[in-house]
């Protein structure tokens, strides 16, 4: 059986930076665009050109290869022609293959946002997708609120997506752009619209408002459209866009799906997704969610000891599909829940060798399950983890030793009469039998800490310019006065790899403090390929 075709939209740099708090500047969209082009993208939609001056500048030139290139922005405005309208001006000269109209479908808004005759919105729709055709560019018409419109009004909501059909419109796409429109409506309401816009010319573009954005694109795929449209991680408005991460890995990998449509991205590709999802985060400047689906850390992450037990025997018994088909990889967590097999397995995983019965590995288990009942979670601290079982299991070599630190904050007016407050850190090292005393300010005690515990490492000092925290997560776990700190750091360096680290203390400075030591130690250990030259040090 022959498949058929869907074509996957990213609106990432349009619908997406409508996310509250993302700002993409054009630097930023630039690096986005290659990203999206590159992974295999049909079309990706660079922003509404003349709504500002980065999305103006963006469009001067194409920034895709081989995806199709669109720019956005309204219909034109009633009782005004197309030569006349600035916005429609602007579009039409925007260096695009594509322009996206957005188009009112709902006789509420036309009525409303537009103040103008059913009519004459249909005719605003009309002259436009022709004026984009004549141009020399394909056209897409998004039909703004179509599934409410549709309720509301159903006559005139297919009257709006004839009318961009007829003028010569590729793509017609239905928007749920409340969000509230629910999978088992879909079916009836693509159907009702394929009766004057074939399925093949149909789209759909999802809003998230009810946690159901991917559930809806794929009720529509099913029921006859052929363009799906959503951003990467799911960012937009409100409570987001349909999650592209999660429907792509989808549409290819599972069989109900694969094996009646095809996308435009290969396996190979898809072998990259999670790597494009988390740098598409760092660009955002946000931690990745753990629990996304197929990209997320703990996607394929394994607690209890008997789920650990049967996926060393076979990983099809917890794992929808291989973890490496999206490029992310297995987790086995260690934790009091765990058994021998989490531990063997997350072991195994890290070059480290271990029979059932070695005694340390007993020793080990009893040592995790004390800590964490301290409240150390070395489920969410790898890095920790690997260092506790090296030095129980095999050898970490003292790279240095901390013989004191002070960390002390002050507000003081400056020389110019302004309130503010200081923070400073002092640090005493011995390196290969030398004393070290490194003095730092940050911002805040923490990164005082972090700058004078790396600012004097001698022979160590150049392995760790490239480290870099980028996380920083605080949980008081008991009430009063007394209670317990537990810090967790996420670090990266150059390479791209990440590592996570716990400290636990009465005092935040102390637990921060164990954090940023295991993060440089780990470090430091890790740049050491072969665990004889670990051993020679």
């Amino acid at each position: 059986m022959k498949k058929e075709r869907i074509y996957i939209y990213d609106t990432t740099l349009r619908d997406g930076q409508q996310t509250p708090g993302v700002d993409f500047s054009v630097a930023d969209k630039k690096a986005i665009a290659a990203m999206l082009d590159d992974f295999g993208m049909d079309y990706v939609e660079g922003g509404y050109p003349g709504a500002n001056p980065t999305d103006t500048s963006f469009f001067q030139r194409k920034h895709t290869s081989r995806a199709k290139f669109a720019a956005f922005g309204m219909t034109k405005r009633p009782g005004v022609s197309t030569s006349n309208d600035p916005g429609m001006s602007v579009l039409l000269q925007a260096s695009s293959d594509v322009i996206t109209y957005v188009a009112k479908s709902w006789d509420y808004h036309v009525h409303l946002a537009l103040g103008c005759t059913l009519e004459e919105n249909l005719e605003s729709i009309t002259s436009s997708v022709t004026a984009a055709r004549m141009a020399g560019k394909e056209c897409i018409v998004d039909c703004e609120h179509f599934f409410d419109g549709f309720k509301a009004n159903p006559q005139y909501a297919l009257a709006c997506a004839k009318a961009a059909y007829s003028a010569g419109a590729r793509w017609v796409v239905l928007c749920d752009t409340n969000g509230g429109t629910q999978p088992s409506e879909v079916g009836d309401i693509v159907n009702a619209v394929k009766t004057v816009v074939p399925g093949e010319c149909l789209g759909i573009h999802a809003h998230n408002d009810t946690e159901q954005a991917v559930a809806v694109s794929l009720a529509a795929i099913d029921a006859g459209v052929r363009q799906v449209q959503g951003t990467l991680n799911g960012i937009g408005e409100r409570c987001g866009n349909a999650n592209l991460v999660t429907l792509i890995p989808t549409l290819m990998l599972k069989p109900y799906w694969a094996d009646r449509f095809e996308v435009g991205i290969s396996l190979d590709a898809l072998a990259g997704i999670t790597k494009l999802s988390r740098t598409f985060d760092d660009i955002l400047n946000r931690a990745p969610n753990d629990q996304a689906a197929f990209t997320g850390s703990s996607a394929f992450a394994t607690k209890a000891g008997i789920h650990a037990s049967a996926l060393l025997k076979e990983p099809k018994t917890y794992e929808h599909i291989p973890p490496e088909m999206v490029g992310n990889h297995r987790r086995v967590m260690v934790s009091d829940q765990g058994g021998k097999s989490n531990f063997i397995a997350e072991l195994k995983k890290r070059g480290i060798q271990v029979a059932k019965d070695d005694r340390h590995l007993d020793t080990l288990i009893a040592l995790v399950k004390e800590r964490e009942a301290e409240g150390y979670a070395y489920e969410s601290a790898d890095a920790s983890f690997e260092l506790l079982a090296r030095q129980q299991l095999g050898a970490v070599p003292q790279f240095f030793r901390v013989e004191a630190f002070r960390c002390m904050v002050e507000r003081r007016y400056d020389s110019n009469g302004c309130l503010k407050t200081v923070s400073e850190a002092i640090v005493k090292i011995i390196i290969d039998g030398e004393e070290h005393l490194s003095v730092a300010e940050g911002h805040g005690p923490v990164n005082a800490l972090d700058l004078a515990l790396r600012k004097d490492l001698g022979r160590y000092q150049e392995e760790l310019a490239d480290l870099e925290l980028v996380d920083f997560k605080v949980r008081i776990l008991n009430g009063g006065t007394g209670a317990i700190t537990r810090v967790l750091i996420e670090s990266h360096d150059a390479s791209g790899q990440r590592w996570r680290t716990v400290g636990v203390s009465d005092n935040i400075i102390d637990a921060s403090f164990q954090a940023l030591m295991d993060s440089v130690v780990y470090k430091l250990m890790k740049n050491r390929e072969l665990a004889g030259h670990i051993a020679a040090e």
